[in-house]
């Protein structure tokens, strides 16, 4: 039996979350990422059962990955102020370091593999950010609200402008460039919208 080779597996995570976000999970074969790693098919075997299996290993590594970086150093002892500015800069950062793993994770969100990979992400978001938006609302820095509420207001202006970032271009064509100057001035509003 064939030894795993560590460089080789990074390699092969790599190509295939460009491979996905490219090619979609219709397009994308084992064949396409072997040769896209300039590997044997044979080779991806040692590695993954099949193609279900490298999506799904893949994507719990990566959504793993990404959901540590938005949650490092959060505290839900946070004042709501600091928290939410705590998790903007989390997730900006999280977001604009790994464009194509956010893509992925986006794909695998509306795709089939979404029970599987989100059942744990989703948990512990709720146990961190569900403690935070309790304690913030005990202690009246906000009103109560559903966490879909939360969420669209508190994140959906962040998740837009990085999407435009990474597109390059903003509603109209417009050439666009996140900078801090338009982050932070966005998450005043954001923050001004839930003040009671």
């Amino acid at each position: 039996m064939r030894i795993r080779d560590v460089n080789k597996i990074e390699l092969v995570k790599e190509k295939a979350v460009a491979l996905l976000v490219k090619v979609g999970f219709e397009g994308f074969t084992m064949a396409k990422l072997a040769k896209s790693c300039s590997i044997s098919v044979a080779t991806l075997y040692i590695y993954y059962k099949d193609k279900d299996d490298l999506i799904l290993q893949i994507g719990l590594e990566e959504t793993k990955k990404i959901s540590s970086m938005m949650l490092e150093g959060f505290d839900p002892e946070f004042s709501f102020a600091d928290g939410l500015r705590h998790q903007w800069k989390n997730r900006a950062k999280a977001m604009l370091e790994n464009p194509l793993t956010c893509q992925m994770i986006e794909q695998l969100r509306t795709s089939t593999y979404q029970e599987k990979i989100f059942e744990t992400m989703t948990e512990t978001f709720r146990q961190t950010l569900g403690v935070f938006m309790e304690r913030a609302v005990a202690k009246g820095e906000v009103d109560a609200m559903p966490m879909e509420t939360y969420w669209s207001v508190a994140f959906g202006p962040l998740y837009a402008l990085v999407r435009f970032h990474n597109e390059g271009r903003s509603i109209g064509g417009r050439p666009f460039i996140l900078t801090d100057e338009i982050l932070w001035s966005s998450f005043e509003l954001v923050l001004k919208a839930f003040k009671k």
